[in-house]
């Protein structure tokens, strides 16, 4: 940071500290959305975003939204933010970080004096983690008007998600998708080592991957662990352990390509789980993360024929994979990636490109505006986890970077608009 920014980053350190201390009792850094605690950091956020100059309000689809009139509004609105609930026991810095940072901007841009344009908004998006409704970026789907509608009758201890977003003052018979949001950024922590490791201040986000959920169930058949002979077994263990080093095997190899590329089995079910019982069903679930889609295919594809052969040579039956979910990649729109590494240049902030293997509110975002994100670094990698950690300073680098950005596209995107209109 240079020592004329605006940007500040003893109001960022102050604001993090605010937000970690409103938390569940013995449970550090833990707001899950649709909760009373979460419901008190909103009422600390809305106060906020109305000191640094908003007027705030919630939308119909139950997200926080700070308000800074442009002077020409007709021109729509350059949106800022992210989000606010945590997962349990990890969110000190994950989305809050994103938050803040753009009230910060909000903050600069007021002790400045100076009014931009188009409308600027800070957002703090409604459930972007996983919620008690089993579903995740529930406030930007609402907003880019992506959310099934099925998922309103979606049940957790006797409310109805439908009702959960009236009780956080969203009204779900409204409409909720946005046509005015002109661009939309987003700053995250890392959630990864590279930037960390190469000893860099940003990331500059090229695609936030798909993510494909398969579900794997192996049906041997239940049989006495003593008195059975192990060439006689039909064990769905074994035949999961290796079909499990199949996933590892196919991943590895197209992780060894230039895009990224995991797989992971982390939910796995075993029937009847019992020691002097050889097991009788597994159900497995692959989570699938690939930056190219051709990569997923491939994955699929190969996963597939592996699983049939397994199945094949130990005459142990394996269902078809049955895929549970299916999101493609969402790339970075080129010019604001553009805007955004200049913006890192220009205020010499040391930086790469690089793909994000986790899932966003950008990628909901981007299916209504032009959506991008940047990322800051955080302590070894670290994340959804007590000890995940960054400092004010790196955030502050990252929101400078976006308020550059913001300068540079309240004139760009007017310049777009008239070329576009020629």
């Amino acid at each position: 940071m240079t020592r004329n920014s605006p940007i500040r980053p003893d109001r960022i350190g102050d604001d993090i500290a605010a937000l970690a201390a409103i938390t569940e009792t013995g449970r550090p850094w833990t707001r899950r959305a649709f909760t009373p605690i979460f419901l008190e950091g909103r009422a600390w956020l809305d106060q906020a975003m109305q000191a640094a100059g908003a007027i705030t309000a919630v939308d119909a689809a139950g997200n926080l939204v700070g308000t800074i009139p442009g002077r020409r509004p007709e021109l729509g609105t350059i949106m800022l933010g992210s989000h606010s609930d945590t997962v349990p026991e990890g969110g000190r810095y994950d989305g809050i970080a994103g938050v803040v940072a753009a009230m910060e901007v909000a903050r600069a841009l007021s002790d400045q004096g100076i009014e931009l344009d188009h409308t600027l908004q800070v957002v703090d998006f409604l459930a972007e983690e996983v919620s008690i409704f089993g579903v995740s970026c529930i406030g930007s789907r609402g907003m880019s008007g992506t959310r099934p509608l099925e998922w309103l009758e979606r049940q957790s201890q006797g409310l109805s998600l439908k009702h959960a977003i009236a009780q956080m003052g969203g009204d779900t018979a409204q409409e909720a998708r946005r046509n005015d949001i002109k661009a939309f950024l987003e700053l995250h922590i890392e959630q990864g080592p590279v930037l960390e490791a190469e000893k860099l201040d940003i990331g500059l986000v090229t695609a936030i991957a798909g993510i494909t959920r398969i579900e794997i169930v192996v049906e041997g058949r239940a049989d006495h662990a003593g008195t059975t002979p192990m060439h006689l077994r039909k064990d769905a263990l074994t035949i999961a352990a290796r079909i499990a080093l199949k996933v590892e095997a196919l991943a590895n190899a197209l992780a060894g390509g230039a895009a990224h590329f995991a797989a992971t089995i982390g939910e796995f079910d075993m029937v009847p789980n019992a020691a002097n019982v050889v097991p009788s069903r597994v159900r497995m679930l692959v989570d699938a993360r690939a930056e190219r889609r051709e990569d997923m295919e491939r994955f699929l594809s190969e996963l597939r024929l592996g699983v049939a052969l397994i199945s094949g040579d130990t005459g142990v039956l394996v269902e078809p994979l049955t895929i549970v979910s299916d999101n493609w990649p969402t790339p970075g729109d080129a010019r604001l990636l553009e805007v955004l590494e200049t913006a890192c240049e220009r205020l010499g902030a040391t930086h790469r490109r690089m793909a994000s293997g986790a899932g966003h509110d950008t990628a909901w975002m981007a299916r209504i505006t032009k959506a991008a994100m940047i990322f800051v670094p955080c302590r070894g990698g670290r994340s959804h986890a007590p000890d995940e950690a960054t400092t004010a300073e790196e955030i502050a680098l990252g929101a400078a970077v976006l308020l550059d950005a913001v300068l540079v596209l309240d004139q760009a995107l007017q310049e777009e608009e008239k070329w576009d209109a020629s």
